[in-house]
């Protein structure tokens, strides 16, 4: 296997140079266009050319360390005890290496960055005090410093990963090292940036894993590993959703920078043209493989065939190729002007958070005005799809799935989306009183109606089981999430308190809140903590899942009891505070109507207070109807024990009564 680590090390090096050279080609066809708009100085060849060449090459590198890690987690099975196997403790040094190469890339890339946006040469920049001083005010450069932070991150953990379950620290690392990048393109300024955003973060991470995944595939099977028919049908399950993510995001994202008219006319709508048919050759190439080159892995394993000369190795390489001439597009379109945009014609609003808000909210249009977040309302989407093909599949196989639990999951879906895509979400980032009923759905509504739904049980009953001696699947992956020490710590009732309450005092009441409203990438963030934080809460105490702790009724009742007075208190904290959280943030916004921000802040503490009543009354139904069936289990339990031992339990018990009332 000492040859898997030689193929990646040259084809980072062969591919990241292709990807370079093509950045180069694809810069220099707008550079001098690109720095009179820059208005700047030109800071030489070296900053021009230099710049997209190193981006291009650490891209590819992160990507290769993403994939890697990808193909470490899922496709390739670790050994029996939880270490990982061959294949993938190769593909996690893999990992640590390219993320090593993404880090140097992006640190070399903060002097060439403050040079460029400055328009002195590379050289004077170079000089310390320059340096030092221009490093806080160039934001290009910041996220630089933050990528080459993650990426280091990424290179240590990958490095000390030696079993399986640590696989997804370094997943999550390894995806985070590239939102930095995602977060500051130019879907990051102007108009619609929220949607700009958000399609160009699914479109980054989705190329990400195809292009890494398929590198980590294609050498582990040149190297002939022994999963290597499995590692390549898990890769192309998820390479085909990958390329569904990647298309649908890169047109909305090419629809935001670029009129339709301009596609043909404009340099950078011919750029994305290309970048367009790149990709249609890759969707061909994965159609191929899906109908042809998998097939033929059967034949590649036959005794005496050399895997090295297989079809699939074959394909994948020039597969591989195209993505790193794909991926050099994609960064010189990044250094290319887009079409101008007329921002005498934004709005404050439109200038801060993306989208114009031109009147105030009413009922009426908290339900009609809708604003698709591709984030959270797609995830609403397709969690509303997975659960219930796994609802038909049990059907399909003649099992009984509660219907009850089937409505509580898509209305749970169903209040995701209205909450994140409605006008509800279109006016949360405008007013707090907007978010704070956002924020009181997403961590004490939503989550309760999902837990009911029971997700992880009904994935456990409808997802084949491995088998003995089979390499384990997404059925065994969710066990050992379940049963891993994360979630117990996650599970631990203090912990799991504590992040559900104390987030709201440290956000708003600690000023963490007034610091992170001005970014889109914050909203994000809260909104996800929100769910995740609410969904461990009320797993732990409505749950209907197996969970790692099980608490008696009590213990849950005690919970929810206890969380009330916080709650309460948070409430009467924000009503009562003198000052207005993130005042800069809400003034900057210059809403065309007029309202008081005090007061409308007094409005949602009162939201705050009043809102844990609702979910308040469905968890108290939820845990008098499951402390009511777990009486009736016992008592069935009961019954039965009394049948076949002819009440042999109540005999003894009546006897031991006797023996009391003589000794009286």
């Amino acid at each position: 296997m000492d040859s898997q680590r030689g193929v990646v090390g040259a084809l980072t090096w062969v591919f990241g140079w292709i990807g370079a050279i093509v950045a180069i080609v694809v810069t220099a066809l707008s550079a001098s266009s690109a720095i009179q708009l820059a208005g700047v100085p030109d800071p030489g060849a070296i900053t021009t050319y230099g710049l997209p060449a190193l981006t291009a090459l650490g891209q590819l590198s992160a990507s290769i360390a993403l994939g890697s890690t990808v193909f470490a987690a899922f496709f390739v099975p670790p050994q029996a005890d939880g270490t990982l196997d061959i294949g993938g403790y190769r593909a996690i040094r893999v990992a640590s290496t390219t993320s090593l190469i993404w880090a140097v890339s992006a640190i070399l890339l903060i002097p060439l960055s403050i040079s460029n946006v400055s328009g002195q040469s590379l050289s004077k920049t170079l000089n310390m005090n320059n340096l030092l001083t221009a490093y806080g005010q160039v934001a290009d450069a910041r996220t630089w410093g933050w990528t080459a932070l993650l990426a280091i991150l990424t290179a240590v953990a990958a490095r000390l990963t030696m079993r399986w379950g640590w696989v997804f620290a370094v997943l999550l690392l390894a995806s985070a090292s590239l939102l930095p990048v995602a977060l500051a393109g130019h879907s990051s300024a102007g108009g619609n940036h929220d949607l700009g955003t958000n399609s160009l973060i699914l479109h980054i991470g989705a190329a990400a894993i195809w292009m890494g995944g398929l590198c980590a595939v294609v050498t582990y099977a040149f190297a002939g590993g022994h999963w290597r028919a499995l590692a390549v049908r898990r890769f192309s399950r998820v390479a085909f959703w990958c390329i569904i993510v990647v298309g649908l995001s890169g047109v909305v994202n090419a629809l935001i920078r670029v009129p339709l008219g301009e596609l043909f006319t404009d340099l950078y709508g011919r750029i994305i043209l290309a970048k367009v048919v790149a990709l249609v050759v890759l969707g061909a190439f994965g159609a191929w493989h899906r109908r042809r080159t998998i097939a033929s892995l059967d034949a590649d394993d036959a005794p005496g065939a050399d895997p090295r000369r297989g079809l699939f190795v074959r394909f994948g390489l020039v597969e591989s190729l195209v993505f790193a001439v794909t991926f050099g597009i994609a960064v010189g379109l990044s250094r290319t002007p887009p079409p101008p945009i007329d921002t005498a014609q934004l709005t404050p609003a439109e200038t801060v958070i993306g989208y114009r808000i031109d009147a105030p909210p009413t009922l009426g249009r908290i339900i009609g005005d809708w604003r698709f977040d591709l984030i959270f309302g797609t995830a609403a989407i397709v969690l509303c799809a997975v659960y219930l093909r796994g609802v038909v599949r049990l059907r399909k196989r003649g099992d009984d799935w509660p219907i009850g639990r089937t409505i509580s999951w898509v209305l749970g879906c169903l209040s995701l989306l209205f909450a994140s895509s409605s006008g509800m979400g279109l006016y949360g980032p405008a007013m707090f009183s907007i978010h704070m009923i956002a924020h009181m759905a997403m961590s004490m509504l939503i989550p309760v109606l999902l837990v009911l739904g029971g997700p992880i049980t009904l994935a456990l009953r409808a997802l084949p089981v491995a088998g003995r001696g089979n390499p384990p699947g997404p059925r065994e992956w969710i066990q050992s999430a379940i049963h891993s020490k994360v979630s117990r710590l996650v599970a631990n009732p203090v912990v799991a308190v504590v992040l559900f309450v104390g987030s709201f005092y440290v956000l708003y009441l600690g000023g963490l809140f007034a610091l992170a409203a001005d970014y889109h990438a914050a909203h994000v963030a809260m909104n996800a903590h929100f769910l995740i934080s609410g969904y461990v809460f009320y797993w732990l105490v409505i749950g209907i899942d197996p969970a790692p702790r099980q608490l008696s009724p009590v213990a849950k009742l005690a919970m929810v009891l206890g969380t009330l007075p916080f709650h309460a208190f948070f409430g009467v904290a924000l009503m009562m505070s003198n000052t207005v959280i993130a005042e800069t943030y809400y003034r900057s916004l210059h809403l065309p109507w007029a309202y008081n921000l005090y007061d409308d802040q007094r409005v949602g503490g009162g939201i705050a207070w009043a809102a844990g009543e609702v979910p308040l009354v469905i968890v108290m139904l939820a845990l008098l109807v499951q402390w009511s069936r777990q009486d009736r289990k016992q008592a069935k339990r009961f019954d039965r024990n009394a049948e076949r031992d002819h009440d042999a339990e109540l005999d003894s018990y009546n006897a031991m009564l006797k023996e009391l009332n003589k000794g009286r």
